[in-house]
This record gives structure tokens, C-alpha cells and sequence, in this order.
């Protein structure tokens, strides 16, 4: 039987795609190519490989058992077809995308833009918000690098921890919380913001202070930190955040910090990557530097405690 090898590209495609409109624009051929494709890989395997359910559709038991062993073997192709070259940064010519939490944006953007700017003029870069828990960009290469307060549930991600983070309090100076001893009686009383974009009035601190017994008074929700921060800074709210990442801010704002009078798990701050970059230097260069840029964010005394 002669087969033909380009059938375990489109078969990779496939698998990691779920969609044969996805596969074909993910290989730069036509739908229509891509399901002949398909066709051969059925009549090939004798397994119908992806089966429509609804509008979706949904691989076979057999096309998951293979999945993890096709992509191997279509990335050894890769690395034995091609040759490898020491990495030119100053020639690079590329568009990265880093997807990052938008405290960490306003923290080191400009630290990161300018070490990958000053290291490889030619880069270009997208900093995109954070979408949320699940991630179909990083899966499309429509993301690059992503931040996450977690390692991700997906096996094809990648996933580097970058430092963990306290939550703190931060007010504004001259606050009466600022005075007398900090309790949960009066941090529950306080007014609070909320950083939601979805307007969330309610997070995990909330289901922490009620198991103490009380209710936090919330009565705003801020699409992003640095709006949170500045109603912090201009009103009597205050709000629970981080306490690394957003210390620039903080700092720029005249906040103070405050610690919290009952005890809060620390938040793991994690990079985020597909394994389609494993062997991809220019990517590793990136992760590598946009790695250096957080990692400081943890490197002052007073987080030694961390």
C-alpha cells in the first residue's frame, strides 16, 4: 500500500483544528482541498476521524489515541526537513502577540517592548487583554505567550511559573481604615471595588469573609485594575488585589497597602505557551525575555516573604 505522507500533515491539522474549515486555513489550502483530505485519511485509517455532532465536530476515539503521536511525528519531520540556524536577532523579522493580565500590562508593557525593541528592532508586537481560563488562541498560534494565574487544564499547553503573588489592601493615604487596628469586622464594613470585566460584584475574597461570619459592602465593579486604582486613590473604596504586579501603579498613585486581616492563598503568576514553539528559538528568545521582565516584578526586598 503507498501512502501518501502529506495526509499525516493534514491529519495533524485536523486533530488539533476539530474543524476542516480550520485545518484548511491553518495549512493555507481550500475547505474543499481539506475535505478530499479528509476523505483519504478515512478510506486510509478506516476510521471516520472527525464525526459531526451538531455544528461541531467531534474525533473519534481512535483519532485521540493517535492524535499526540501524529503531531510528533509531523514535528520530527519538520526538524529533520528543515535546517536549523543560529537565531538573528537582529534580522528577525516576526509579529509576536503577548496576551497578558492588564495589571501586568501597566507594570513591565514597556519594559518588555523595550528589551525585545532594543535586542530585535525589526519584531513587531500586539498586546492583547486577557481573554479568561481557556485558551483557543494560544491552541490557533493567535497568541504567542500568555499570562495565567494558574497552570492551564490543557496538555498541549506549556506552562512556565513565573513567581506567586500576596493579596494586599490598597486605599488611599489618610483612609480611616489606615487608622487603628485592621479587623474583619471593619475591612468587611469598608466600601469595596471589584476588578471584573464582566461587572462581577462578587469574588473568591467574598466567600472567604463570609466564612468569618460577615458580608462585604461592594458596591462597584471596575473593567480593569488601574480603573479600580484610581477610584481607590479618588474615593473611599478600596480594593483586594495582588500586591507585585501592582505596586508600580500603586506607587504612581500614592496608595497604601495594607494587609488583610485573614489569611489568603497566594495567586501563582504562570506563562503560557503552545508546544507547536518547543523548538522554535525565536519564540524561546521570547518567553525567555518576556520571562526576566516578570520575574523582576518579584525581585524587590520588601517581597522577600513571598
Amino acid at each position: 500500500m503507498q501512502l501518501d505522507l502529506n495526509l499525516l500533515t493534514a491529519l495533524d491539522a485536523l486533530l488539533e483544528e476539530g474543524s476542516v474549515a480550520g485545518a484548511a486555513d491553518r495549512l493555507h489550502v481550500t475547505a474543499p482541498a481539506m475535505s478530499r483530505s479528509l476523505g483519504r485519511i478515512r478510506r486510509a485509517t478506516g476510521d471516520q476521524i472527525l464525526v459531526r455532532t451538531g455544528r461541531h465536530m467531534t474525533p473519534t476515539p481512535r483519532a485521540l489515541a493517535m492524535r499526540t503521536e501524529v503531531h510528533v511525528l509531523v514535528q520530527q519531520a519538520h526538524q529533520l526537513l528543515s535546517s536549523r540556524t543560529d537565531l538573528d536577532l537582529a534580522g528577525l523579522e516576526r509579529v509576536f502577540t503577548v496576551r497578558l493580565h492588564d495589571a501586568l500590562t501597566t507594570a513591565c508593557g514597556t519594559a518588555l517592548v523595550s528589551a525585545v525593541h532594543r535586542q530585535a528592532p525589526k519584531v513587531r508586537m500586539r498586546l492583547t487583554v486577557e481573554s479568561g481560563h481557556d485558551s483557543p488562541e494560544l491552541r490557533r498560534g493567535e497568541v504567542d505567550v500568555a499570562s495565567s494565574a494558574g497552570p492551564p487544564p490543557q496538555p498541549d499547553i506549556r506552562h512556565r511559573l513565573i513567581g506567586q503573588d500576596r493579596i494586599i489592601l490598597a486605599l488611599r493615604a489618610g483612609h480611616p481604615l489606615t487608622e487603628g487596628p485592621m479587623t474583619v469586622e471593619r475591612y468587611a464594613a469598608a466600601e469595596h471595588v471589584t476588578v471584573s470585566r464582566r461587572g462581577e460584584l462578587r469574588d473568591r475574597v467574598d466567600d472567604v469573609v463570609a466564612a468569618l461570619g460577615h458580608e462585604r459592602r461592594v458596591i462597584v465593579a471596575a473593567p480593569a485594575t488601574d480603573t479600580a486604582l484610581q477610584l481607590a486613590r479618588d474615593t473611599d473604596v478600596v480594593v483586594t488585589l495582588p500586591e507585585a504586579v501592582t505596586r508600580s501603579a500603586r506607587d504612581q498613585l500614592g496608595l497604601t497597602m495594607l494587609p488583610l486581616p485573614f489569611e489568603l492563598p497566594p495567586v501563582p503568576l504562570c506563562l503560557l505557551w503552545h508546544q507547536r514553539y518547543d523548538d522554535d528559538p525565536a519564540h524561546t528568545w521570547l518567553l525567555n525575555l518576556a520571562t526576566q521582565t516578570l520575574q523582576d516584578l518579584f525581585a524587590t526586598p520588601d517581597t522577600s516573604d513571598h
